[in-house]
């Protein structure tokens, strides 16, 4: 049933992007469902993915720059973009792929990574047990919702990898490598951490 845990949380992530931002980058973009919101706000998105597959779904669209890349393997360049987003990929990536990110925002710019946490703690595992009827109740609703517009989703094989780092570990890694950021737990299994770069640097 086709309920995305990520597009679940676009309009919280569209509500951290800074007034007057221009450009952005989405790391990990998949079929392109969130830069192409971001285009729709005024952006010029570079969307980058590892997956020929998705990319290839992705199409095209005003505004977008979708390219099959992996974020560990290019030089981004450093201070331009006013938002980066990463949308459950970074648990692909080591974490510390965080500071090429961080030396690619602009001045004040903005890093978003809703990202996946492995569950270690009773406090994972009470979140997870919540989220579990609330998830399948959204399942079935956006089933029944696509149904009746009989426009169901196209299904993409994105590569998959489970996330190896707790919750704690993330905000530990974090505060070391992007000092003043924020890490917030979230109900379906996914966490979001907001870090936004000094102009003073």
């Amino acid at each position: 049933m086709p309920f995305d845990h990520n597009d679940h949380y676009h309009r919280l992530l569209l509500n951290h992007v800074p007034p007057g931002a221009l450009t952005a980058l989405d790391v990990g973009c998949g079929t392109g469902r969130f830069a192409r919101e971001l285009a729709e706000r005024g952006l010029r998105v570079e969307a980058l993915d590892v997956s020929e597959e998705a990319v290839a779904a992705a199409g095209a669209a005003p505004g977008v720059d979708f390219r099959v890349a992996d974020v560990t393997a290019v030089r981004l360049p450093e201070g331009r973009y006013d938002v980066i987003t990463c949308l459950a990929s970074l648990h692909h990536v080591p974490f510390p792929t965080v500071t090429a990110l961080r030396a690619a925002l602009a001045p004040d710019g903005v890093l978003l990574v809703l990202g996946c946490y492995r569950e270690r703690s009773a406090a994972d595992r009470a979140v997870s047990l919540l989220a579990v009827p609330v998830n399948a109740v959204a399942r079935l609703c956006v089933a029944v919702w696509e149904r009746l517009r009989g426009r169901p989703r196209p299904a993409v094989r994105a590569p998959v990898r489970p996330p190896t780092m707790s919750l704690a570990e993330i905000r530990a890694e974090a505060e070391r490598l992007l000092p003043g950021s924020r890490v917030r737990r979230l109900l379906f299994w996914r966490y979001l951490l907001v870090f936004h770069e000094d102009a003073t640097r």
